[in-house]
This record gives structure tokens, C-alpha cells and sequence, in this order.
């Protein structure tokens, strides 16, 4: 969602800020801003509505600048507007602050606190700034003493950037829930929300832990405890390839990443194979599995849909009872557990907030659990007992795609070897069944022209449609009505094609859109079926069958492959769909509205 830069050091900090916020522009945002200062104590505020391009245009050239911190805003509190952008000032002027997160207890603050201070946005950020401010003159506190003392105030979830406006040499950060990291350079240092926005100053990462403070100079990172405690903290190493980030000769990143769906294929089977060509993960994460009464897979939006798939995998390759659960539900309305069940969030960013606190719930009661990510380092995956990467790569465009189907991969993987460990498997044949999905994926991503030509017949001016289909197929009619109406703006409804008489087939008009999914052979005639009864009623149908259960007016054959991996396939011409259709409504097809890339706030 929100991003956050910073940079102290000795070269143009301008430049270096609105870069790094570009490279954040794929997490959704709604306004702009930086703040810069030079050694002379000189501070300069930009901030504007809208994209970043918006705000390098308001930026003065002239102004000259070493340190600084730079922010993009998606609306929690308030309107998107210059006012409500940030960074926040402080009404005295001397502090500067950049927040992401929601302050849960920011009315209470403010009424104990701020009654007398006339704040210029409706933002929870510019109580933060104030009430350190209030702390600093009030109390006669330094800068380290009243941000500390403001912090403890607080109750949600925060990372911050504050800059004081007396001492340009230092720039402080703290975190809560929210990521930050702080990145080591060869004199300068930086701080940033997430990795890629700081790849190209360097790929030196320190972690900042949840209540924690640090103080950063050009030439050091000192972090602290709220007690004071000084603590030491190893540097990583973050495996971004600048080149991963850039579109090449594509228009749009979600077009690049549907592309790059048959190399993830056989990137995973490569990073998941052992010395003697047999899949493997390492026993100590496949034991707990293996010993398990339970699994249960917590996962957000596109994740969750994976999970309904990796459902379907995990039971019938291992015989454990598998519940998918939406994490924002979970955490907040736990079902009853089972006596020894495992744990499975699944997060394309690692960052997801709704799953975060179901873990953080879950490690309290001593349950095993798994992260399943692409992102090495993230939140998740340190804070779970395990972690398997994806190896998707950077996914830069808001709708997820080739993490989805990364998603279903390494769930296929996992799901093998823990058959396998109980002897459930006794030829495992998943590295052969990716190779031949991986293929029939190539096959489908190089049909654009007739999958171009019925988005322009089936979606270019129509309110609403509907993907319809049963068993694996319903699980992929939800990932594709998402995609559609998150990209496109149509209202877009996934159902399970026996459910459409309850209720749902009252809703279908002259010309609606029905896309029927026909990938398993026990319910084709019945999928057929049910959407023959939305033609008769006026649909406008297609099918998107498989070969073997085609018949010679199916819109789109995908090539036969395994039943149980038909989604990694299936999904393609769906996303390719909703690429299209957006791309025609002159949408902009990797940031739409209101939407961000990673949701960091409950």
C-alpha cells in the first residue's frame, strides 16, 4: 500500500527520493510528496495529487539537497488530496514525518493531547508528528526521547520516517506491524518500505523489528529497543536484479508477467530438485506436514484463491483434512482447532497485515506453520516456523498473476513430497506434469491476437459478467472474475455453475457475459448445462474448454495436462482477458484505482 523512502549522504537527494518512489508506484497510491533538507538547515516541502510524474513537476531543480524522505499515500484517513498527503509537518515546522500504517487510537491522542494545535489534514499521520512535537516542547525532550515517547502512545500499526528540521544529519525511522528496512551504502544510508525502491543505491538491507527505533547518519545505523537497548543486526543481502524491475519492450507489467508464466514453471522445478532429479524440501519443514491431523491455509484475495486450489492438491495427494480460510476472518473469528494442525499463509509480498496477525496469534499457541511467499525476508516468512519461496521473480503489476499460479506450483511441489513421505506416492511424476504445464501455458500465452479479439466481442462495453464452473474450475472462475473486476472495472462475479438456479441466473440480461470453465471431465456435461440455461435467458457465452472435452464451437482449447494442476493452465487466457479488456477501456492496466500491491493495514 504506502511507501516510504529516505536518504542521508552527500549526493542529490531529489533524485534520489522520486526514483525510489517510482520504483514503489506498483503497491497503489493516491498523492505524492517529499521532503528535503541540506546542511544548512534549508528544508523544501513538494507534495501533489496523483501519480509521481505529477510530483516531479512541482519539484523546484534548484533546490539542493542531501537528505530527505519521500512517501506515497494510499487514503486511510481522509480524502486524496495535497493537504492529506505526505509528508506531515509539524505546526512549529521543526519536525517532518512520513507514516505508513493506520493509528488506531488517534482521536484519543489527539483529545489528550492536541486540542489546542489547529491541524491542517484529516490524516492519523499528522497526530503523530505533532504529539512528538508537543512532547519535545512541553517536556524539553530531544529528538530520540520525544519520538520514543510519542511512539508508546500509539496503539496499531505504524513504520515512520521523521526528519527534525534542527539536526539535517540525522534521519530516525521506527516500526511497528508495518515493514521498513534500513539499507547500508558506502557513505550514505537509506531507508525504504520495501527493497526494490532502494536496489539501485544499494542491495545491503539491515530488518528493523517491530518496536524499534533507529537513528541514521550517513555514516551509521544505530538501532534501539524502547528501553534503550542498543541492538546489533546483520546486513542482508537482497537478490533484486534491477533488470527484473524494468517492462523491456512491454507496455504494461501484468503482460510481461502473464508472459513469464512457463519460466516460473521451470524455474520451480529447477529450484525444488534435488541432486538426483526427485523434487525434495528440506524433511524438518515435511515432518510437522506429515504428522499433522490439519492443515489450514490462511491467505488474502488472489492467495486465497490459490489456496482453494492447493486445498483440492494437499488432500488428494496426502489425505490431511485441508481448510481454506479468508485471514481477515480467521484471525478475528478462530474456528475450533484441531488437536495438532499445521499452518499455511500464503502471500505474494509476505507483508499481508490480515494474515501477519493470525500468525502472530498462532505462534503465541505454539503451532507449527509455513509461509509460502516471494519474497525472501519478509514479514511472514521470518516470523514462521518455515519458508518456500516462490521464485516468481518481481511482480510489479497490482493483479496478481504469475505469483498465483507460482502459488499453485510450489503447492503442487509440497504436496508430492509430503505424499510421498507417507507413501501415498508411490511414482511421483510432478516435475514432468509442470514441464507439460509449463508448454501448454507457452501455447496459450502466444494466442493474444484471438484472445484480444474476444475481449473486443464479449467485454468492451458491458456493466457485469459472470465465470462459471464446478470443482477446480470454480476455484479458477474466482481468480478470473477478480482479475477482470479488478483491472477493468466490470462487475464480475465467480459462481459455482450448479448454484447459478439458487438464485443467481436472475440476475443474467440480454447480452450479459458468461464464461464457462470446462477442464474436468465427471461435471463438463453439467457445466454445458447450466450455462445453456443462461443462453436461453440471452447470455452472451463462451467456453474455455480442455482438449479431449472440447466440442467445435468452444471459444478457447487449452492443451490437455494433468486434471488436478488444469488451473496453472486454465487461468492464462482469463488473465489475458482481463488484460485486454482493460487495455481497451483505457484503464491503466498495472495501477488501478484504489487498489495497492501489498496490503500492509489490517
Amino acid at each position: 500500500m504506502c511507501g516510504i523512502v529516505g536518504y542521508i549522504g552527500s549526493r542529490d537527494a531529489k533524485e534520489i527520493l522520486l526514483h525510489g518512489l517510482e520504483k514503489l508506484e506498483y503497491r497503489g497510491y493516491d498523492s505524492a510528496g517529499i521532503f528535503v533538507i541540506n546542511e544548512e538547515n534549508n528544508g523544501h516541502l513538494f507534495k501533489e495529487k496523483g501519480r509521481i510524474a505529477a510530483l516531479r513537476s512541482k519539484v523546484d531543480n534548484a533546490v539542493e539537497a542531501n537528505a530527505g524522505i519521500g512517501h506515497t499515500r494510499w487514503a486511510t484517513h481522509g480524502e486524496p488530496s495535497v493537504r492529506n498527503a505526505h509528508p506531515h509537518q509539524s505546526a512549529d515546522g521543526r519536525f517532518t514525518i512520513v507514516h505508513n500504517g493506520v493509528i488506531e487510537n488517534y482521536q484519543e491522542v489527539k483529545d489528550a493531547y492536541l486540542e489546542h494545535v489547529d491541524l491542517v489534514s484529516e490524516t492519523d499521520t499528522e497526530i503523530i508528528v505533532q504529539l512528538i512535537a508537543w512532547f519535545a516542547e512541553t517536556e524539553d525532550l530531544d529528538t530520540v526521547s520525544a519520538f520514543k515517547k510519542a511512539i508508546v502512545a500509539l496503539e496499531g500499526s505504524y513504520a515512520i520516517a521523521l526528519v527534525d528540521n534542527t539536526d539535517p544529519e540525522v534521519v530516525y525511522a521506527a516500526k511497528n506491524k508495518s515493514p521498513l528496512l534500513l539499507g547500508k551504502g558506502d557513505g550514505f544510508n537509506v531507508i525504504c518500505s520495501d527493497a526494490m525502491a532502494m536496489i539501485k543505491e544499494t542491495n545491503q538491507f539491515v530488518e528493523l523489528m517491530d518496536k524499534e527505533i533507529a537513528v541514521v547518519t550517513r555514516e551509521e545505523l544505530i538501532i534501539e529497543n524502547f528501553s534503550g537497548e542498543r541492538i546489533e543486526r546483520q546486513s542482508y543481502t537482497a537478490e533484486l536484479d534491477s533488470n527484473d524491475l524494468e517492462k523491456g519492450t512491454y507496455p504494461y507489467y501484468m503482460l510481461k508477467e502473464i508472459d513469464e508464466q512457463p519460466a516460473v514453471m521451470r524455474r520451480l522445478v529447477l529450484k525444488y530438485q534435488d541432486e538426483d532429479d526427485n523434487l525434495s524440501i528440506a524433511p524438518p519443514m515435511v515432518s510437522p506436514i506429515t504428522n499433522s491431523d490439519r492443515i489450514y491455509y490462511n491467505a488474502s484475495g488472489t492467495s486465497y484463491h490459490a489456496g482453494l486450489v492447493g486445498k483440492e492438491l494437499i488432500e488428494e495427494m496426502t489425505n490431511i483434512p485441508t481448510e481454506v480460510h479468508i485471514s481477515s476472518e480467521f484471525g478475528y473469528h478462530t474456528p475450533l482447532l484441531s488437536e495438532n494442525p499445521f499452518f499455511i499463509f500464503i502471500s505474494q509480498s509476505g507483508e499481508t497485515a490480515d494474515s501477519r496477525q493470525v500468525l502472530v496469534k498462532m505462534n503465541e499457541m505454539n503451532y507449527p506453520s509455513l509461509t509460502i511467499t516471494n519474497v525472501a525476508g519478509s514479514t511472514l516468512s521470518r516470523e514462521s516456523t518455515y519458508t518456500l519461496l516462490l521464485h516468481a521473480g518481481p511482480e510489479i503489476a497490482v493483479a496478481s498473476t504469475k505469483a498465483y499460479t507460482a502459488q499453485i506450483a510450489v503447492l503442487a511441489i509440497l504436496s508430492e513430497v509430503v505424499g510421498s513421505e507417507k507413501g501415498l506416492i508411490k511414482e511421483p511424476n510432478m516435475i514432468q506434469d509442470l514441464g507439460i504445464v509449463a508448454n501448454a501455458m507457452q501455447s496459450l500465452v502466444d494466442e493474444k491476437d484471438t484472445i484480444e479479439s474476444l475481449a473486443s466481442d464479449y467485454l468492451s462495453i458491458t456493466r457485469n459478467a459472470f465465470y462459471i464452473g464446478r470443482g477446480m474450475d470454480y476455484h479458477v472462475a474466482l481468480e478470473a472474475a477478480l482479475k477482470l473486476k479488478e483491472i477493468s472495472y466490470i462487475q464480475t462475479e465467480g459462481f459455482a455453475a450448479g448454484e447459478l438456479k439458487h438464485g443467481t441466473i436472475a440476475l443474467i440480461e440480454k447480452g450479459t457475459p458468461v464464461i464457462a470453465l470446462v477442464t474436468e471431465k465427471s461435471v463438463a456435461g453439467h457445466t454445458r448445462g447450466n450455462l445453456q440455461e443462461t443462453k436461453a435467458r440471452g447470455a452472451h457465452t463462451m467456453v474455455i474448454s480442455m482438449d479431449g472435452l472440447d466440442r467445435p464451437d468452444d471459444h478457447i482449447v487449452i492443451p490437455k495436462v494433468n486434471p488436478i494442476l488444469s488451473p496453472l493452465v486454465s487461468v492464462i487466457p482469463t488473465q489475458l482477458l482481463s488484460y485486454y479488456c482493460s487495455l481497451h477501456r483505457g484503464n491503466d492496466v498495472d495501477k488501478p484505482r484504489n487498489l495497492a500491491k501489498s496490503v500492509t493495514v489490517e
